[in-house]
């Protein structure tokens, strides 16, 4: 798909307005093109003549909201890189790199941040190769980099556990982002983006961390691959 930019009003960004929130409550699968277009109050055919078809107008989505948080990631990553000037970089600033772009996206979005929140967490949790081909190469390219860096910051670990712990932590994220409900009290204000995410870098940074050898000349075994 070629990329389009995101409107920022008229009818085509009315149907996006509409089909972010629909995606966000019920997921990508359970959304039809008439749900979308009944929604923005357009014709049937509005979708197909803005956007394409349904998968392109995901396509946009996905677009909008994954690749500038991968952006970021890099970019974070790579100022604390040069911070630390080759060293290892401390395990908290690694999680903070990879998480913290969450908060960005909040602040950019019209949707309320329950629903914001939801949203992202569908579309992290979409398997990487249904993704459009920029998002995925850009995931792809964060997530290799931010092994590189957790390897370093953990060199006891074998390439084979640190992917598996960094599974873990991208699961623990999409949690995060789309299974909170059952712990909100109704009467009590919905926790922000920006307190979740204090929470879940502690948590992924004791977990990445769990038994790790005090020994940083511990012997390594060989890198693995990973979406983290």
């Amino acid at each position: 798909m070629r990329v389009k930019k995101f409107p920022e009003s008229g009818p085509k960004r009315r149907m996006l307005d509409a089909a972010e929130v629909l995606f966000a409550e019920r997921g990508f699968e359970a959304v039809s093109v008439r749900d979308i277009t009944s929604s923005a109050e357009a014709n049937v055919a509005a979708v197909n003549y803005h956007f394409g078809s349904r998968e392109d107008l995901i396509d946009l989505l996905i677009i909008h909201y994954a690749n500038p948080v991968n952006e970021e990631r890099l970019a974070r990553l790579e100022a604390v890189e040069r911070k630390w000037s080759g060293k290892a970089i401390p395990l908290e600033e690694v999680c903070e790199a990879y998480l913290r772009p969450l908060q960005g996206v909040t602040r950019k979005s019209k949707l309320a941040e329950p629903l914001l929140q939801k949203l992202l967490g569908r579309i992290f949790a979409l398997p990487c190769e249904s993704l459009p081909p920029t998002a995925q190469q850009l995931l792809l390219n964060a997530g290799n980099r931010f092994l590189k860096a957790l390897s370093k910051a953990l060199p006891s670990l074998t390439g084979e556990e640190l992917a598996w712990r960094a599974h873990f932590v991208e699961g623990a994220m999409i949690h995060m982002l789309m299974g909170q409900d059952p712990l909100r009290n109704p009467a009590a204000t919905p926790p922000t983006t920006e307190a979740l995410l204090g929470r879940l870098i502690r948590f992924a940074a004791a977990g990445l961390r769990e038994g790790v050898e005090s020994d940083p000349a511990a012997k390594k075994g060989p890198q693995s691959t990973f979406d983290f």
